[in-house]
């Protein structure tokens, strides 16, 4: 399969979605990875003074949900964001469980590019990221 031959296969309007629940051990492994060390995600009484009024995990740990529905489900395999336009709506809490949402908007003929709009939802229906997202796919056989 070459390159041109894993983007045919898609087309606008496919979508794809992935769901886990989110937990304060995320927290800490995305702390370890990032360095991002925020009281906002760990210190209660920090957290209870911001606009937040509790913990929240980091955007990364939020977003992060989007890179497996890409890699794992729509494209697949293979894929890598090239440009990523996200807006944060809402937190994100230990505890909440959230779904990541793709769907294909344009897949050009020409190059194994896909242009996807991309969201992820908490369990209570809250939209807390909304965006778009730019993919290419390589053949990995």
């Amino acid at each position: 399969m070459t390159d041109s031959d894993t983007t045919k296969k898609l087309a606008a309007g496919q979508t794809a979605e992935l769901t886990r629940e989110v937990t304060a051990d995320d927290i800490a492994k995305f702390t370890d990875i990032s360095g991002d060390k925020n009281p906002i995600h760990y210190d209660e009484q920090a957290a209870k003074r911001s606009k937040f009024g509790e913990i929240v995990v980091q955007g990364g740990v939020t977003s992060a949900i989007l890179n497996a529905v890409v890699a794992e489900e729509l494209p697949g395999p293979g894929t890598v964001f090239l440009n990523v336009n996200w807006d944060f709506k809402a937190p994100v809490r230990p505890g909440d469980t959230i779904t990541g949402r793709v769907e294909v908007v344009e897949a050009r003929e020409d190059k194994p590019v896909t242009k996807i709009k991309t969201q992820v939802v908490r369990d209570d229906g809250t939209l807390v990221l909304d965006g778009t997202a730019v993919c290419y796919t390589m053949s990995l056989t």
